[in-house]
């Protein structure tokens, strides 16, 4: 990208936001915590059918499972295991959006000390920046996502119900896997699609924002639309980047807990697949992901931003 490409504003650059406000960390959680309920309510439906695709042993299509799940468990399968994420979605969405405006406000520092202040009054970051800013919030949202995930996941796939549940919410869900030490099961592939894929995520957005600020608009005048538009685009670009990896996650987290039968390790499962599935394997589920991807994103930047310019 031309070194010429202007870099956005932070938000807490903004006039709106001055360098004394002492509660800005606060608003950043709580305005991602928005943004990752919004994302809940709008991907849910997506993400279960998702999973489904990503976990099933037999060759299915999405059209396949959504008939099937309406018919066996109705229009409220689709969001089976939302409390988890509801509760979960919004705390990871939180720290990510969180860790990554405090890396923001960090690198702004490191920059005006190098130029002593001058011409960087703006607080502008570089494009990389951006990107180390991203990384930095989804390597430490991680921890919370993994588990968080793995628990989604398993209420996801299981079709029995009542009785016949193994799980018979998410609380009993988190004990057993305690109980079997694999709650935290899946956390190197979470690492490995957080921190690149959010590093892409906010990189994106904020050179879709920055075209607005180089046509001369400030943060908050760039319509709600608008930056609806630039998260469904960002959250696009993240899952092409990072879905494989996603795949392995998802089957590390529905294996049998006590003996996998493809393997503990991101290799070995990568391998199970390829094996079993083929190439194609990696890309299970891929098509609803895509199609979740623009309206949960899109929901999660756009309410970020709103909730933001609300607490200002």
């Amino acid at each position: 990208m031309s070194e010429e490409f202007p870099t956005p504003q932070l938000i807490d650059d903004l006039e709106i936001h001055p360098d004394h406000d002492n509660t800005r960390v606060f608003k950043d959680l709580l305005a991602g915590t928005a943004g990752g309920i919004a994302q809940v309510f709008v991907g849910q439906p997506f993400d279960t059918t998702k999973v489904r695709l990503q976990t099933s042993n037999t060759p299915t299509t999405a059209s396949t499972v959504v008939r099937n799940l309406l018919k066996n468990e109705g229009p409220m399968g689709f969001y089976k295991g939302t409390l988890t994420p509801l509760i979960g979605v919004g705390a990871c969405v939180s720290l990510q959006f969180g860790v990554n405006e405090a890396m923001k406000r960090f690198f702004r520092s490191v920059n005006d000390k190098k130029t002593g202040g001058a011409n960087n009054s703006n607080g502008l970051l570089s494009l990389p920046q951006y990107y180390v800013c991203g990384v930095t919030g989804g390597f430490t949202n991680s921890f919370l996502a993994a588990p968080i995930e793995h628990v989604r996941i398993r209420l996801q796939t299981q079709t029995g119900s009542g009785k016949d549940a193994e799980f018979k919410g998410p609380i009993d869900c988190i004990k057993k896997l305690r109980s079997q030490k694999g709650l935290m099961r899946g956390l190197t592939p979470t690492l490995l699609r957080e921190g690149h894929g959010c590093g892409t995520y906010f990189l994106v957005y904020e050179a879709l924002v920055s075209n607005q600020i180089n046509k001369g608009l400030t943060r908050t005048d760039i319509p709600a639309w608008k930056l609806c538009m630039f998260g469904a685009l960002s959250g696009t670009a993240l899952w092409m980047m990072v879905y494989p990896i996603d795949v392995i996650k998802s089957v590390m987290q529905t294996d049998n807990l006590l003996s996998p039968k493809a393997g503990k390790s991101v290799k070995t499962v990568a391998k199970h697949i390829y094996k079993t599935h083929g190439w194609k394997g990696f890309f299970k589920g891929f098509g609803p992901t895509m199609i979740r991807a623009a309206p949960a994103n899109g929901a999660t930047f756009a309410t970020f931003e709103l909730v933001m310019r609300l607490l200002d």
